[in-house]
Parts: structure tokens; C-alpha cells; sequence
């Protein structure tokens, strides 16, 4: 499998691209997760990966959506952008995630990537605005990949997204993508619509024959204004995904993301580690991206660094979610992050003012931590890269305190089939089509 990947990397994708990745993105991106695991060591804390939300603007509509793309449109001015990233490059970080809304609306965002030669981008977006110049200019470039979302069949994409010939669209831009060949990946938020089209050996199959040279496979979480529990998957399919992710690793020539276990198939929380970070449209400092509370922003008079180090916001809610669970706080415990937002003033990112409103309506349900049922990887490299850059350097043997976690599965209302009804239905729901996902000629 190894070698049948790296001789799909070595045919498959532009040289020179391939070894910007592999020298920013691998060599100097393990060098950022080594400082800061120094940097911890001394009592210090940044973040080695960030992510930044350049605009809330979007042209899909997307069901459990929780940014305002209906709200006028707002994003990261350019020099803003420019000025947090070669902060962050002076604390060794070489790689950032683009976020939207939709990136590509954002009229800058090329000049971003031009200003910043010296790191590499991942850009998540629909691919609607991947034209044969974007992607004519991402190949010039070379440090960024397109991580295209496709979210099911047409029916059930089309669905997803708030609109028709969604997906026809994004298959576009995916070969477009494709046919340019920059390093492109696709990523799925998977839920009770979309499981059984894209949680299967012929979907892999099928991205590796268009040349796909990653997928990342995320847990649909149900936040939000319109945040639609019905959708999210029951404990038994996340751990149905869990173990698809780590076979599909072990015997498929395709790259595949997991930002939510270490190596022994432990739950972790990318924020609650610290590992990542999130800045939103408004420049606000937030711990991940669905989590739209913050007390400190880009744009305040004081050195990126510092923030990180001080920031009593941040720093508590590392810690007290540590505490109390290794999984997703905003699934399994949100009232932790209204006490959070209450102890320390923090303010409400959106424009629609009601993220406490929000959390205080979620029903409780569990996340990646599945307590007893973890799934370690098989394949040896995922566990020695894990092993030694992506795991919870040390946040839950400080922290974690068993005693506190709540697990949501023994909640009564729930067991009694109340509440979202997360553990049934939808899973065979009628409306999900017969007819695959469309083939597309390279």
C-alpha cells in the first residue's frame, strides 16, 4: 500500500508542488509541532497550526451552517491577514487553514497566498470558484491545496447545501482541480444522510481513480442557529467511522485526515490540546471554529504571542474542558462553555447576537470520545506520526478527572427516546436516492 501511494504521489502530481508540500507542510510543519512542544515545556503557549476564517460570505446554504453568510458580508482585510500570518511564522508555524464561508469569495485571498510564499495553505471550499485560472494560479503558487467538500449523492448533497446542482458544480472544480494537478483533497461532514454513500470502499476507490490524493472524513456537529440533530450520527456509526478511517489508512494508496485520535485510537480535541486555534471574519480569537465565543481579537494592540500566552479566556477553556471530557465540548458538554463565556466576559463572534441561546438548547450527545470501545491505528506510520506530532502533549494526564465525565449515552430523556433522537431514524431514511455519485472523465 505504501509504495502504491508514493508512486501515486510521484505520476500523479506536479513535482515541484509535491516538494513544496513535502518540505513546508512535512519537514517544517514537524518542526513547528517541536517547538511547540518546547514552548510548553517552558510554561509558554502558541498554537503550531491555525485557522482563519477569512470571510463569512458564502453562495451555499448549507444545512447546521452556524456562520452568518446571510449577514453582510464581512472578512479579514489583507494586510490583517498578512500581519497574523508572519506572526505566526515567527513562532515557527508553517501551515494554516483557509476557512469561509466561502474562501475563494474572498476578492484577497490569492494575494494571501502570493504575500506568504513561505508556508502552505489548505483552503476548505464547495470548489464552485475553482475556474481554469484559480487553478492555473494555485499551481504557479504551490503552496496550497484545495480541500473540497462533497457531502453525498446529488439528492442528498443538493439537500445538504440549501440549493440544486450543488454537487454537479463541485465535481466541476474538482476536476478542474484535478486536471491542473494540484494536490487536492475532499472532505465529507459526515451525517445520517450521507454515511452510507461515503463511508465505503467504493467512494475511496473512486477518489484515488480521479487522482484525490487525501480525504478527511469529519463528524457532523449540530450547532448552530439551525443546527438539525436529526442528522447527527449515533455512538455505533461514529465508531463505524472511526474504524473505516483507520482500515482505509492501513490498505488504501490515499492519504487520510484525523484530527480527533492519537495513535492508540484516544479521543482528543484539537483545541482543547491546543494543538489548533481559529480566527474568525471578525478577527476574533477563537478556540475552534464552531466554538464563536472570544475575548481577545487580531486586531487589539498587542503581539499575537502574547495574546496566546495571556489570554485567561483560552487558557481555561484548555483546561476545564480537559477536565471534563477528551471529546467535543460543544457536544457533550455545553454548559460548560456558557459558565466559561459567563466567568470571563467573553463576547458573542456573530452577527446574530444568540451563540448562548444556542448552546443552552444543544441536547447533550457523544462525540469522538467512546469510552472503552477505542480504535488504535493499524497502519505503523499514522502511529509513529502520531506518536510524536499529533497527540494531547499531556493536556488529559494533567487534566482529565474521570469522576467529571458526563457520559451523554446514560442520559435518561435520551435512553427513553426523547431529545434529538440521534441513537434512530434517518439512517434509512426514504428520501435518501438509489443512484451513486456522479463518474467523472480525466
Amino acid at each position: 500500500m505504501y509504495l502504491r501511494l508514493a508512486r501515486r504521489f510521484l505520476v500523479e502530481t506536479d513535482k515541484r508542488l509535491l516538494l513544496k508540500a513535502a518540505w513546508m507542510l512535512g519537514v517544517r510543519g514537524l518542526l513547528s509541532v517541536h517547538k511547540h512542544k518546547r514552548r510548553l515545556k517552558r510554561g509558554e503557549f502558541f498554537p503550531p497550526f491555525l485557522y482563519l476564517s477569512v470571510i463569512n460570505s458564502c453562495n451555499l446554504r448549507c444545512q447546521g451552517c452556524w456562520v452568518d453568510v446571510d449577514s453582510k458580508q464581512h472578512r479579514i482585510e489583507l494586510d490583517a491577514a498578512n500581519e497574523t500570518i508572519r506572526q505566526a511564522k515567527e513562532m515557527g508555524n508553517s501551515f494554516f487553514g483557509i476557512l469561509g464561508g466561502e474562501p475563494f469569495m474572498h476578492k484577497d485571498l490569492m494575494k494571501i497566498f502570493a504575500a506568504n510564499p513561505d508556508v502552505y495553505f489548505q483552503v476548505f471550499t464547495n470548489g464552485h470558484f475553482i475556474t481554469d485560472d484559480v487553478a492555473k494560479e494555485l499551481r504557479r503558487l504551490g503552496n496550497v491545496t484545495p480541500l473540497i467538500s462533497v457531502e453525498g449523492s446529488e439528492i442528498v448533497s443538493d439537500t445538504r447545501r440549501g440549493r440544486g446542482g450543488v454537487l454537479s458544480q463541485t465535481m466541476q472544480g474538482l476536476e478542474t482541480a484535478l486536471k491542473h494537478k494540484l494536490l487536492v483533497g475532499v472532505c465529507t461532514s459526515v451525517c445520517k444522510s450521507n454515511i452510507d454513500d461515503l463511508v465505503r470502499d467504493a467512494w475511496v476507490d473512486r477518489l484515488i481513480e480521479m487522482g484525490v490524493m487525501y480525504c478527511w472524513f469529519h463528524i457532523y456537529r449540530p450547532v448552530g442557529p439551525e443546527p438539525n440533530p436529526q442528522l447527527a450520527l449515533s455512538s455505533d456509526e461514529q465508531r463505524r467511522v472511526r474504524q473505516f478511517v483507520v482500515d482505509t489508512r492501513a490498505t488504501k494508496p490515499i492519504v487520510v485526515v484525523d484530527a480527533y485520535h492519537d495513535d492508540a485510537g484516544n479521543a482528543l480535541c484539537p483545541a482543547a490540546t491546543g494543538f489548533t486555534h481559529h480566527v474568525g471574519p471578525w478577527g476574533d480569537i477563537e478556540p475552534c471554529p464552531v466554538i464563536q465565543l472570544a475575548t481577545e481579537s487580531i486586531h487589539d494592540d498587542v503581539p499575537l504571542a502574547e495574546t496566546f500566552n495571556k489570554s485567561e479566556f483560552l487558557t481555561d477553556f484548555r483546561e476545564l474542558t480537559a477536565q471534563h471530557t477528551r471529546g467535543c465540548v460543544i457536544m457533550e458538554r455545553p454548559d460548560l462553555l456558557v459558565q466559561l463565556a459567563e466567568k470571563h466576559g467573553a463576547r458573542d463572534t456573530t452577527v446574530r447576537g444568540g451563540v448562548i441561546e444556542e448552546l443552552e438548547n444543544i441536547t447533550p450527545r457523544r462525540s469522538q470520545f467512546q469510552p472503552g470501545d477505542e480504535i488504535p491505528e493499524r497502519s505503523f506510520v499514522y502511529r509513529w506520526a502520531k506518536k510524536y506530532a499529533f497527540n494531547d502533549f499531556g493536556t488529559y494526564s494533567r487534566h482529565f478527572d474521570v469522576a467529571k465525565y458526563e457520559d451523554p449515552d446514560t442520559d435518561s430523556l435520551k435512553k427513553s427516546g426523547s431529545g434529538s433522537g440521534s441513537e434512530s431514524g434517518g439512517g434509512n431514511d426514504a428520501s435518501k436516492p438509489s443512484n451513486g455519485l456522479p463518474v467523472i472523465s480525466r
